[in-house]
């Protein structure tokens, strides 16, 4: 049986051994509604292998085959998956439509800080995944390595479930990051970071102009004879004739992690909904995309030049979702990651998790981290910036670190 909670998200465990886990949704329908469920399954670490999406503009139903994983926490996916989804009530009121990019409720923020004895191979991915089991987000991280090899973390969090103001929470949480350090932790303390500490976490809005050229190029490389891109083939194409109502677009590319969130989320900040939707994984890595959309006015998109946009713009995340690359910082090596955020203001889940297991897994150190968001080219982004040790920066070739820490967050591992 499924996990049932008022026929609005019903979880169908998987019958054997690497079977799907299904995963259904019956609910008023939103615009967006599919970006924000397929980012909190991309945030529990699934990879969605098929789907189906379908809607009358006022109801929708979607079912989702994941591919899941042994210590998956089922019953909390659910309840993430039902805060996201439209009230049965929404329905009986004209205005049941919330703006498509709505900015979500602002939670409080605390600053996470501690001192360890010594730096360790993958000690930075340990705590940050003790934080993401329990729910804590990371917003900032302030990282730093004394001269005699002490390490200074400050981590500024919210709490999905928003106890962290209380003593029992805040207890556990030191509690879970004593046991995964072990004697390594030497102090650790939680407190309410106030506007002003905030405000100094920003750190510096400055980055380099080569990276900026580079990294946040929004043009696509060159195309072969027959016109697919060069790496990683993507087709996108549109179609206005096989539905008097619905423009259908037809996306052919390599599958990726999140592959879904990156398509969804750039229809949502377009303000286009999706009546129905279909998506297929194969096995050698390639994955099928029908999605028959409509403009916000509930018409189909017959403007040549918008159509051209959406195209390219689907080209472009679907090609280089996030961007990476490994820089210098004066004498020292400088690992970038950037991805796009949301027009809600939400990032990429997870980013921060998979760059320090890439980086754990190369036997490469961490220095320092910083993180910040930053408007490139009218876009906000959300910057990595971390500095590698030099003497294991030396050993793992540049080109080695940045092809490891782009497969980690491709899911090409």
């Amino acid at each position: 049986m499924g996990i049932l909670r008022e026929d609005v998200v019903l979880i169908s465990p998987a019958e054997k051994a690497g079977d799907p886990t299904v995963i259904s949704v019956n609910c008023p329908d939103k615009t967006g509604l599919g970006c924000d469920l397929c980012r909190i399954i991309l945030l529990f670490g699934l990879s969605i292998t098929r789907g189906d999406f379908s809607t009358d503009g006022k109801w929708c139903y979607i079912v989702l085959w994941v591919d899941g994983k042994t210590n998956t926490r089922w019953d909390l996916l659910e309840k993430r998956l039902l805060e996201v989804c439209p009230s049965y009530f929404s329905t009986s009121g004209i205005d049941y439509y919330r703006p498509v990019n709505q900015q979500p409720r602002q939670l409080d923020v605390f600053l996470l800080k501690f001192w360890c004895s010594c730096d360790r191979k993958g000690l930075l991915h340990d705590i940050t995944r003790v934080l993401f089991d329990l729910e804590l987000t990371i917003k900032r991280v302030k990282v730093s390595t004394t001269p005699d090899g002490k390490v200074m973390d400050l981590f500024f969090i919210t709490d999905s479930r928003e106890l962290l103001h209380t003593n029992e929470r805040r207890g556990q949480t030191i509690l879970h990051l004593k046991t995964a350090l072990g004697d390594v932790l030497v102090s650790c303390e939680i407190e309410s970071a106030g506007l002003e500490i905030t405000a100094c976490s920003q750190g510096t809005l400055f980055l380099p102009s080569t990276i900026n050229e580079d990294m946040f190029s929004l043009e696509l490389p060159a195309r072969h004879p027959g016109g697919l891109l060069a790496s990683n083939p993507i087709s996108v194409t549109v179609d206005n004739t096989l539905s008097p109502s619905h423009t259908l677009i037809q996306i052919l590319c390599q599958d990726h992690k999140g592959l879904i969130y990156d398509t969804m989320r750039t229809l949502k900040d377009y303000n286009i909904q999706v009546s129905y939707g279909r998506f297929f994984a194969k096995r050698k890595g390639g994955c099928e995309l029908d999605l028959f959309i409509v403009q916000a006015d509930g018409k189909k998109i017959v403007d040549r030049n918008k159509q051209n946009a959406l195209c390219y713009r689907l080209r472009m995340e679907l090609w280089r979702p996030l961007r990476v690359a490994v820089a210098s910082r004066g004498p020292d090596t400088e690992l970038l990651v950037a991805n796009p955020v949301e027009l809600s203001s939400r990032g990429r889940p997870l980013v921060f998790h998979d760059i320090t297991l890439a980086l754990k897994n190369l036997n490469t150190h961490i220095f320092s981290v910083e993180i910040g968001r930053h408007m490139i080219r009218d876009r906000e982004w959300e910057v990595y910036r971390i500095l590698l040790d030099e003497g294991d920066s030396c050993r793992v070739p540049r080109n080695k670190i940045e092809e490891g820490v782009r497969k980690m967050l491709m899911g090409w591992e």
